[in-house]
C-alpha cells in the first residue's frame, strides 16, 4: 500500500501543505492519526480525493458543493444529478452574462475605433453617471 507523508502527498497533488491542511479542517479529506514515533501517512485514497477536488473546482463548483457531492457519492445518482442541474442552470446563466458583457464591450471598443475626437473616449463616457440622474 502506497503511504505518502504531508509534504510527499502535496507534491503528488500538486497542491500546498496548507491546502491538504485547509481541507482536513473542512472535512473534504480525514486526517491520519498521528503515530507514537513518525509521521502522519495519508493513503493513495486521499490522493485521491484531493484529485478529485480539485478537478470539481476546476469544473466551477465550490468546496461546500464539493463536499456535497463527496456525501452524495454514496447515495442514488438522482441526487448528485440535481446538484449538477443546479450547477448547470448556474454556469449557463454566467455564460448568457459574459456573452451580453461581449456584445457590450465589442460596441465600445468599435465606437472608439471610429472615434474622431481623440479627446473625448465613448469607452470612458459610457462609464460616467448620467448628468440627467441629478
Amino acid at each position: 500500500m502506497t503511504l505518502f507523508t504531508i509534504g510527499k502527498l502535496a507534491q503528488a497533488a500538486q497542491v500546498s501543505v496548507e491546502t491538504i491542511r485547509y481541507y482536513e479542517r473542512r472535512s473534504l479529506i480525514t486526517q491520519p492519526l498521528k503515530p507514537a514515533h513518525g509521521y502522519r501517512t495519508y493513503p493513495k485514497a486521499t490522493l485521491a480525493r484531493i484529485l478529485f477536488i480539485k478537478r470539481a473546482q476546476e469544473l466551477g463548483f465550490t468546496l461546500e458543493e464539493i463536499a456535497n457531492l463527496l456525501v452524495l457519492g454514496e447515495s442514488h445518482c438522482s441526487e448528485v444529478q440535481e446538484l449538477a442541474e443546479g450547477k448547470l442552470v448556474s454556469v449557463r446563466a454566467k455564460i448568457n452574462d459574459l456573452c451580453r458583457l461581449e456584445r457590450v464591450l465589442e460596441d465600445l471598443v468599435i465606437k472608439c475605433r471610429s472615434n474622431p475626437d481623440n479627446t473625448a473616449c465613448p469607452i470612458v463616457e459610457s462609464l460616467q453617471p448620467d448628468s440627467d440622474l441629478s
